[in-house]
């Protein structure tokens, strides 16, 4: 039976998503949020692993180059994202963190239920209106380190925090903050931020 962890901060979402793949029988389906998902991994060691790509939380783990929130993602599971069209540069962010699945939320659930069976299998699933927002996509000018302390910016972390989490010195996470600022084009870090909410990239 194909293990599959389903991860979202709404209880309700994901209770919902875990309640379709068990409808079909073949699954064994743990559902998580994040402040649970490293020790739920790796208690279930799943076949699959099911992120939001618009769920809060998401956008740190898979703008993270370091070690913390990438647990999740750097753990044997292959990762299949839900995403939409409207947001191409999250489709990147996946990319760059290796998913291997990526469903257009505005598809069917059979969508769905045959994308976990081909990434359980190892094979790569891409929905066709997914592969065209990937193309339309901007290039994403930022590493994935600046992304990460940009994401946590956003999210309303301080300085402080983000240094915590990401095992940095405060000087340097303000350093990726100004690189990031830089390289948007921005006036400074609220614009940045807007500027990268509006790409998609966090």
């Amino acid at each position: 039976m194909t293990k599959v962890l389903v991860l979202h901060s709404v209880s309700l979402v994901r209770s919902a998503l875990a309640a379709l793949l068990r409808s079909e029988g073949r699954f064994e389906v743990t559902s998580a949020g994040w402040r649970t998902a490293v020790r739920q991994a790796d208690s279930i060691r799943p076949d699959v692993t099911v992120v939001d790509l618009d769920c809060p939380g998401t956008t740190a783990v898979l703008a993270d180059d370091g070690r913390a929130d990438r647990q999740v993602l750097a753990s044997p599971s292959p990762v299949l994202v839900l995403a939409s069209t409207g947001a191409p540069g999250s489709l990147h962010r996946a990319f760059r963190a290796e998913a291997l699945g990526y469903v257009d939320k505005d598809g069917s659930p059979g969508r769905l239920v045959r994308a976990v069976r081909k990434v359980a299998a190892g094979e790569r699933f891409i929905d066709a209106s997914l592969a065209s927002a990937f193309m339309e996509a901007d290039p994403l000018p930022l590493s994935p380190r600046e992304l990460s302390v940009l994401a946590r910016a956003a999210e309303g972390d301080s300085i402080a925090e983000i240094a915590r989490s990401l095992h940095l010195a405060s000087g340097t996470v303000r350093n990726y903050m100004a690189a990031a600022t830089r390289k948007t084009g921005a006036r400074n870090l609220i614009d940045a931020i807007r500027i990268s909410r509006g790409a998609g990239w966090v």
